[in-house]
């Protein structure tokens, strides 16, 4: 079955792929002049992607309203569609910020995602019409309502296999550990912490790690190379306000610690400290 639904899905590509590419461009050029306004989207404030938070809402108001129909409370049941509508409204709000920094496989299933959430919505609207009327016989609104809740549970599904299977906004360092020990560096072109260039990013290797050392001064800030948000290289990306810029959708973390200052991500990202040893050059991860 899942692999069915799989091959349905990539089938779908002829579609999703340029309606993808194009949507991503409408709504980034929306949301780009509005940093602030993304970061509240993207969930930078709550530390976690806030679509994934708001997508609990509509489903719980939607199902609560096909329960209240089925008891014949059609007042209630009213009440708790038009929250479910201003619910998926909301979500899709928010959900367009991650779309627009979105990539590859990932956009082409978020897209599916979107669509079918899209006709979701439109077979709700046409139900509450229907029910504003307040007509004695109520089964077509109703059975409206029913078939667009498993519209919208397929619709749920694509969504979940965007985070779960393909990891979309999902931390790239979560499985990571901490690594209080101490390792030999290598710092990309043989370089010692002296020939650092000031203000420049430069990759070095740490195990099987890579990371991104910036000298500021005589300090050698070090944080892990992949960023948080998609896995961009940030040894290529600049150093803008204290903090290193992902090159790939412009996340930026803070040189000193690590901390997000701007989204897409909503994570930190790793930092490490280094320093000379007997051996040569050493870096280890700091915990927390």
């Amino acid at each position: 079955m899942v692999r069915f639904l799989m091959r349905l899905m990539d089938a779908q590509s002829g579609w999703a792929r340029p309606l993808g590419d194009f949507n991503k461009r409408w709504i980034g050029a929306i949301y780009r002049p509005l940093g602030p306004i993304k970061d509240l989207a993207h969930g930078h404030w709550l530390g976690h992607p806030v679509h994934a938070a708001t997508t609990d809402i509509p489903i719980g108001a939607l199902t609560v309203t096909i329960v209240l129909d089925l008891l014949g409370q059609r007042y209630a049941a009213d009440v708790a569609l038009v929250i479910g509508i201003l619910a998926m409204l909301a979500s899709a709000v928010v959900g367009a910020a991650d779309y627009s920094d979105t990539d590859g496989t990932a956009l082409q299933r978020a897209t599916i995602h979107s669509t079918i959430m899209v006709v979701a919505l439109v077979v709700y609207l046409v139900s509450l019409a229907m029910r504003a009327g307040d007509p004695a016989d109520r089964s077509v609104p109703v059975v409206l309502s029913i078939l667009a809740y498993l519209i919208l549970l397929a619709g749920a599904w694509v969504g979940g296999d965007v985070v779960y299977v393909l990891g979309n906004m999902v931390s790239r360092h979560a499985f990571r550990g901490a690594g209080a020990k101490w390792l030999p560096l290598e710092i990309e072109g043989g370089l010692g912490l002296a020939d650092l260039p000031e203000g420049q990013p430069v990759r070095g290797k740490l195990g099987i790690n890579n990371l991104v050392l910036v000298r500021q001064g005589e300090t050698v800030n070090a944080l892990h190379e992949t960023c948080a948000h998609a896995g961009g290289p940030l040894a290529q990306g600049k150093v803008v306000d204290g903090c290193i810029q992902c090159p790939w959708h412009g996340s930026r973390f803070r040189l000193s610690d690590g901390v997000a200052q701007r989204g897409p991500t909503v994570y930190d990202q790793p930092r490490y400290e280094v320093r000379t040893g007997e051996s040569g050059l050493e870096a280890r991860r700091v915990a927390g």
